[in-house]
C-alpha cells in the first residue's frame, strides 16, 4: 500500500539517498561518537537505524515526531566538538515534546545536505497533509506494521495481531466476518486496497451516523438545508447561512459528485466533525484576538522556573536546549541564575548543588535567537544575580552587545512611567528583571551602590520559608550584595524589590517595581486578604516561583495564583503533568503569544473580587456546563505488552475559583480504546466562567493500583463551544497523538 508522503515525493533524489541509506555517527557526548547505519523505510514516514554494534538490533523514529532539523554545530555536545567535524556535515534533529535531541554527523557534506533537506521537505509535506491524508498515512502505518512477512499482504493471523495492536479486542467470530467481507478476491489475505475496505468496516462510527441519519431528509445524504439544520439546533451557531453550510460542503466532502449536489455524505460529516471547525476550542479564539494595548499588569504571562534545567533541579544537567524549548513553546519570561564563572565568564546554574554549569554568554545568546520566533511581544529575562561586582559588568556588555537593538535600555517615550507599557509598545523588545540602584526617576551617578538588606528574591524567601532562628535571620538580612551601574541601569521596568505588604505597596510603589513570592508566601496572602492581592496585582506585576522543596522540578497549581491575576506565575517547564497542562490550556489561545488579557475583575484598581466569595463580585454570572461523553476513537496503548487492551475511562476536571474547583468521570469500559462508547453525561456549575479551566483526562482503569494516563486536554472554558465537538488528545508531554480523540456534546446555560 503506498502511502500519502511516498507517493508526493516520488522520483526525489534526497529521499532516494535516505532511503539507501548511510552510515551517520550518533554523537551523545564528547567521548560517545557511534556511527550507525540510518535508513528511510518505504513508507517514506519513518527513519530505522542499527542501535547497536551487533547490528541485531533496532531503533525508529517517525518522521512526524520531528519539529526541525537544525544544520550545522547548534547543539551543546556539536559545538564542543566543533574542532573535530565540519559544520557541513553535522545536523541536529528537534524531537517534539520531552524527547532529546538527536545530533547526527554525515561522512560528507554532500550526504548531510541529503539528510537535512529530504527530512525538511517530509516534515513540511506531513504539516501540510488535510485530515484524509492523515488518516490515509495513519492507515498505511497499520498495514505496514501489522504485514510481518513484507508480501504485500495480511492473513487473518496478522489481522488479528493487528486488533491487538489497535487496541481493541474483538469478538474473532465477528473479526473474522469482516475479513471474509473485505476479501474480495478470495485469497484467504488482504491485499493494500482490501485492507482499506476492512478498515472502514472496522472503524464505522454508528453514533455519528445515527446524528447523520436524524438530520438527513431521505437518510442518506445532508443537504444544505439539512446542514443548516444541524448548525443551528446542535452547533448552536445562530448566524449560520446557506453559504456557509456551502462552504463546509465544498470543504469536507470527498466526493465530487456529492459536492455537484451541494449535499454532504456521511465521510463527509464525519471530515467536518473531526476538524478544527468541529473541535471543542473556539477557532475565533486561535488567532491574536485579544486588546494588547493595556498596561504590562493586566495580563497572565507564560513564565518559566529554573528555565536552564532539563531534569532535576539537584544533579540534573543545565542546557541553552532548555532556554530554546521553552521560549518555542511561548514562554514569555525565563529565568537566568548567574554565579561567577572561571576566566572571568559568568556562568549559570543552580547554585550549590551538582547541575551542571554552561555560559552566561550562551543562554543570552538562545534567547536572542528563539526570542520572537513563536511571539513578538516581550521577553522578560529574570536575572537572579549571585555574581561579583566585575562579572556583573562582563553580563551588563554581554547583554548589551548580544541583544543589540531588542534590549530595552530607556522607557518607551523618554518619561517617568505612571504605568506600566503594554505588550504592544513593547514588541520585539527584551526586558530585564533584576534589582536596581535608586528608581527611573533618580539620576545616579555612582559606579557602584550598597544595597543593604536586599538579597536575591528566591533566596531570601527560601531563607525564610525555613524554621530559621532569629539570629540566622538577623544574619541573612545584613548581608549586603554590590550591583554594578552598568546592569543597574538595563532595568526599566521590572526592579526587584522586596515585599513589604500591600499598605506599603499602595503608598509608596511604582508601576516599574515588582516582587517574587515563594508558593507558600503567595498561598498565605490569598487566604489572608485575597481581594487586597487582586488590587495589587491590577497595578504591579508578582512574580511567583516553586518553593524550594520541589528539588525534583515538580510544579505547584497555578490557579490559585491566577485567581488574585498574579502575572508571572513560574513553572518548571521541563516537568510533565497536570500543572503545565494548565499553563498549556490557558495560553493557547491568542495565538498562543504569551500573553492572556486578565478579566475585567482582576484589572480594576479598586476592584472587591474575592475567589473565595465569588458571589460577592458585581460581575457574578454563574453558568451551567453539560457534558456528554459520547464515544472515544483509537486511543493509545499503555501497556506495551503483547495482548494488553486498555479499559478506558474519562474524567472531567475543573480548575478556578475554590467554589468551582470539581472532579467527575464516567463508568470505564472493558477492553476497548479503539472505538469505546460512554453515553453519559456530567454536569458542573461554574461560578467564575473567566477563570475556569476544563481538562478532559483519558485513564487505563486499574482496580488494584493507580489507573494510568492516556491522554488529555485542556482548555479555558470560555473557549469551548458548543454541540457535538471531537477533543484531540494530547500526550502527557503536551504533544498531538493523532487520530486519538474524544466525541462529546456541549450545553452552556446561565444560571439565574
Amino acid at each position: 500500500m503506498e502511502s500519502p508522503q511516498k507517493l508526493r515525493f516520488q522520483g526525489n533524489e534526497n529521499l532516494q539517498r535516505m532511503m539507501a541509506g548511510a552510515m551517520l555517527r550518533k554523537v551523545k557526548s564528547r567521548s560517545s561518537k557511534k556511527q550507525r547505519h540510518f535508513k528511510l523505510l518505504e513508507d517514506c514516514a519513518t527513519v530505522g537505524y542499527q542501535s547497536s554494534w551487533t547490528r541485531k538490533s533496532n531503533s525508529s523514529f517517525s518522521v512526524c515526531d520531528v519539529e526541525a532539523v537544525r544544520e550545522g554545530h547548534q547543539s551543546e555536545v556539536l559545538q564542543s566538538l566543533a574542532n573535530e567535524f565540519a559544520p557541513e556535515c553535522c545536523f541536529t534533529l528537534v524531537f517534539r515534546g520531552r524527547q532529546g535531541n538527536l545530533d547526527l554527523v554525515a561522512e560528507t557534506a554532500e550526504e548531510a545536505a541529503s539528510w537535512v533537506h529530504g527530512l525538511r521537505a517530509l516534515i513540511e509535506n506531513m504539516e501540510s497533509m488535510d485530515n484524509r491524508e492523515k488518516l490515509d498515512q495513519w492507515i498505511c502505518d497499520w498495514f505496514v506494521k501489522a504485514d510481518k512477512n513484507k508480501d504485500g499482504r495480511m492473513n487473518f493471523k496478522e489481522v488479528r495481531q493487528l486488533l491487538k495492536m489497535m487496541n481493541i479486542d474483538m469478538n474473532e467470530q465477528h473479526a473474522l466476518l469482516l475479513f471474509k467481507a473485505a476479501d474480495k478476491s478470495q485469497s484467504d489475505s488482504l491485499e493494500a486496497e482490501e485492507f482499506v475496505v476492512f478498515y472502514k468496516m472496522l472503524t464505522e462510527r454508528k453514533e455519528i451516523l445515527a446524528l447523520f441519519q436524524e438530520y438527513s431528509s431521505d437518510g442518506k445524504k445532508l443537504s444544505v438545508c439539512d446542514l443548516e439544520d444541524f448548525l443551528r439546533d446542535e452547533q448552536l451557531e445562530g448566524d449560520t447561512s446557506q453559504q456557509h453550510a456551502i462552504e463546509l460542503i465544498e470543504r469536507y466532502e470527498p466526493s465530487e459528485m456529492a459536492k455537484k449536489g451541494q449535499a454532504m455524505s456521511v465521510d463527509g460529516f464525519l471530515m467536518y466533525l473531526c476538524s478544527p471547525e468541529g473541535s471543542i476550542f473556539n477557532t475565533e479564539h486561535r488567532g491574536l484576538y485579544q486588546d494588547m494595548s493595556q498596561p504590562l499588569c493586566h495580563y497572565f504571562i507564560s513564565s518559566s522556573h529554573n528555565t536552564y534545567l532539563l531534569e532535576d533541579q539537584l544533579k540534573g544537567p543545565s542546557s541553552v536546549e532548555a532556554y530554546i524549548q521553552a521560549l518555542k513553546r511561548g514562554c514569555r519570561c525565563v529565568e537566568v541564575d548567574c554565579w561567577d564563572g572561571p576566566n572571568g565568564e559568568p556562568i549559570v546554574y543552580h547554585g550549590y548543588t551538582l547541575t551542571s554549569k554552561i555560559l552566561f554568554k550562551d543562554v543570552i545568546a538562545s534567547v536572542a535567537s528563539y526570542a520572537f520566533k513563536v511571539s513578538e511581544y516581550p521577553v522578560i529575562i529574570s536575572l537572579e544575580n549571585h555574581c561579583s561586582v566585575e562579572q556583573q559588568e562582563v553580563m551588563a556588555k554581554h547583554l548589551s552587545s548580544i541583544l543589540g537593538d531588542s534590549l530595552l535600555k530607556s522607557t518607551v517615550d523618554g518619561r517617568v512611567p505612571t504605568e506600566l507599557p503594554s505588550p504592544e509598545d513593547l514588541k520585539g523588545k527584551i526586558l530585564i528583571k533584576g534589582k536596581k540602584i535608586g528608581g527611573i526617576e533618580d539620576n545616579v551617578d555612582a559606579a557602584q551602590e550598597s544595597l543593604a538588606g536586599e538579597v536575591s528574591d528566591e533566596d531570601e524567601a527560601a531563607e525564610m520559608d525555613k524554621d530559621s532562628s532569629p539570629a540566622e535571620e538577623t544574619k541573612q538580612k545584613d548581608k549586603k550584595s554590590k550591583l554594578c551601574k552598568e546592569l543597574s541601569d538595563l532595568v526599566v521596568y521590572c526592579k526587584s524589590v522586596h515585599f513589604g505588604g500591600f499598605q506599603k505597596s499602595r503608598e509608596t510603589g511604582k508601576p516599574y517595581e515588582m516582587s517574587s513570592l515563594s508558593e507558600s508566601k503567595a498561598r498565605k496572602y490569598i487566604k489572608d486578604t485575597g481581594t487586597e492581592f487582586v488590587q495589587h496585582n491590577s497595578r504591579q506585576l508578582t512574580r511567583v516561583y516553586p518553593g524550594g522543596i520541589r528539588t525534583d522540578s515538580s510544579n505547584y497549581c497555578p490557579q490559585d495564583m491566577w485567581n488574585v491575576g498574579c502575572q508571572i506565575v513560574a513553572l518548571n517547564f521541563q516537568t510533565a503533568g497536570t500543572e503545565m497542562d494548565l499553563n498549556d490550556g490557558l495560553f493557547n489561545r491568542n495565538n498562543s503569544c504569551g500573553y492572556i488579557l486578565k478579566p475585567e475583575f482582576l484589572r480594576q484598581y479598586d476592584s472587591a473580587f474575592d475567589p473565595d466569595k465569588p458571589q460577592d463580585s458585581r460581575s457574578y454570572a454563574p453558568q451551567r456546563l453539560i457534558i456528554k461523553v459520547v464515544s472515544g476513537q483509537q486511543l493509545p496503548k499503555v501497556n506495551k505488552k503483547e495482548g494488553s487492551i486498555v479499559d478506558p475511562l474519562v474524567r472531567i476536571e475543573i480548575y478556578g475559583v475554590p467554589q468551582d474547583q470539581s472532579k467527575q468521570e464516567t463508568k470505564h469500559i472493558d477492553n476497548n480504546g479503539f472505538n469505546p462508547i460512554w453515553d453519559e453525561t456530567l454536569l458542573f456549575t461554574i461560578h467564575t466562567p473567566e477563570l475556569a479551566l476544563v481538562r478532559f483526562v483519558v485513564e487505563d482503569h486499574d482496580t488494584a493500583t493507580k489507573n494510568d494516563f492516556i491522554g488529555q486536554y485542556t482548555l479555558p472554558f470560555t473557549s469551548i463551544v458548543q454541540g457535538y465537538r471531537h477533543i484531540h488528545l494530547l500526550s502527557k508531554d503536551g504533544t498531538c497523538i493523532a487520530p486519538s480523540s474524544l466525541f462529546v456534546h456541549i450545553r452552556i446555560t446561565d444560571l439565574a
